[in-house]
């Protein structure tokens, strides 16, 4: 469909909407894709939101549903009727049905699970049992399975079947009559195959199947590791329970992202998009790191405090004070943010820690040579300091980068050793340590190299 440039496709509809143009409307609609339609309707007033979603032909209004944003979803289902609105879930997928049902209260969730079909209410009931966070508690129950001893005809007729209400047909499953999970087949190998081929002669033996109770980031990094578009999900004894298919994956991994992200900028995490959260709400979200990092940054003035009188004698010493210590930080957060990452994608692990130390303490003297030397030619051309003060300030720089190129590699690893996401130990934490020790450092330095009196 050509749609007007100058016209967003949320516009669009908004004007047909409320010029009532009903029959032009559906017909626009019928011609988008689903996840346009979302996002268009996610850019409305929620009362127009709900207009639209009436509107919508019933073989679509689940698709588009299931795209929307969580708030929009919840005001559509408590402004639908009982009815309505167990219809709605009845033809979501029931981990989209359940990752909505969580959020809402619980005579909300009472009243449509009423409604809705057995099999729903099953299905729903199944997959809130597992923690938040397993892959139990994202797998969808809705999969193709075969038998092995049916034949490629029986496989498909059954394909043919069930896979309309599927999330996904491309793999097959091979179980037993007890569930437990034997084998894979493709969709496109049993095409090419014969009628009369048995599927247990054909199907893949070497599956790959991820626990319940696994991590739902272990579960997205077994993903990439295999790159697969969907895993097997099976209990303690291998029986099949459900699948994860990438699109979860995807929705796993951002989410795991904006929650590192927010850590290690000194947030409290939210689920919710940054427009949706109010201004109470990102203030406690901020207020409760800020308060810690002021209190522990205090150290730093009373170690200014405490060096008061030897800065007097050299009163240029307090104007490359803000250069070591962010020099010093910069340095911390780049370690960190390295060691962070490999500690996420498991490339690295605690029992490393002496072999980190060892490379980032090789890179910390190459950095800080070649900071010092650099910062050394620039203190005597431009600056025009005393050889004296210069080598304080260019050692003082040296060590302050392998300090914080030690603390910057072994937080990290510290915080993930005792169960704590190192992300926690980014670069708002770490910077305030180094601060700290950088001053300590330079003003030790500065006593000992130029005799200052304390």
């Amino acid at each position: 469909m050509e749609l007007q440039e100058e016209k967003t496709i949320a516009e669009i509809l908004q004007e047909l909407l409320e010029s009532r143009q009903y029959t032009m409307l559906r017909q626009t609609i019928s011609e988008m894709n689903t996840v346009d339609i979302a996002a268009a309707m996610g850019e409305m007033e929620e009362e127009d939101s709900l207009k639209m979603f009436r509107i919508l032909p019933k073989d679509m209004a689940a698709d588009v549903f299931a795209d929307l944003e969580l708030d929009n979803q919840q005001y559509i289902i408590r402004s639908l009727s009982d009815r309505e609105a167990s219809n709605v879930i009845d033809n979501l997928m029931a981990d989209d049905a359940t990752d909505l049902l969580e959020e809402m209260p619980a005579s909300v969730v009472k009243r449509i699970l009423a409604n809705a079909s057995p099999e729903t209410r099953a299905d729903i009931n199944h997959l809130l049992q597992y923690p938040e966070d397993s892959a139990g508690s994202i797998m969808t129950v809705e999969y193709v399975d075969l038998r092995e001893d049916m034949t490629v005809a029986d496989a498909i007729e059954r394909i043919r079947s069930k896979g309309v209400d599927s999330e996904t047909i491309n793999i097959c499953y091979v179980v037993t009559k007890q569930k437990v999970l034997v084998g894979t087949v493709a969709l496109r190998y049993l095409l090419i195959m014969k009628p009369d081929d048995i599927i247990g002669d054909i199907m893949n033996t070497n599956v790959i199947s991820i626990n319940t109770m696994t991590d739902q980031e272990e579960a997205a990094r077994m993903f990439q590791k295999y790159g697969f578009t969907a895993m097997p999900v099976v209990d303690n004894e291998n029986r099949m329970v459900g699948i994860i298919t990438i699109d979860d994956v995807v929705d796993i991994l951002e989410e795991e992202a904006t929650e590192d992200i927010e850590k290690m900028a000194a947030i409290v995490p939210s689920d919710k998009p940054y427009p949706k959260v109010g201004i109470f709400e990102t203030y406690k979200s901020r207020i409760p790191w800020l308060l810690f990092l002021m209190v522990s940054a205090t150290f730093t003035g009373a170690i200014i405090t405490g060096f008061e009188d030897a800065l007097s004698s050299f009163v240029v010493l307090t104007a490359y004070i803000p250069m070591l210590m962010d020099t010093g930080g910069n340095a911390g957060s780049q370690a960190s943010v390295s060691i962070i990452r490999g500690l996420s994608l498991k490339e690295i692990e605690f029992k490393d820690l002496f072999k980190i130390i060892w490379k980032e303490a090789r890179v910390a003297l190459l950095c800080g040579l070649t900071l010092s030397l650099a910062n050394f030619i620039k203190l005597l051309l431009l600056d025009r300091l005393q050889l004296e003060v210069a080598a304080v300030i260019c050692l003082t720089l040296l060590v302050v980068v392998l300090i914080a190129k030690f603390v910057g590699c072994c937080l990290p690893m510290l915080a993930s050793r005792l169960g704590f996401d190192p992300a926690v130990m980014a670069s708002p934490f770490i910077t305030t340590i180094v601060d700290a020790l950088s001053l300590l450092v330079y003003f030790n330095v500065a006593t000992s190299l130029l005799h200052l009196g304390t």
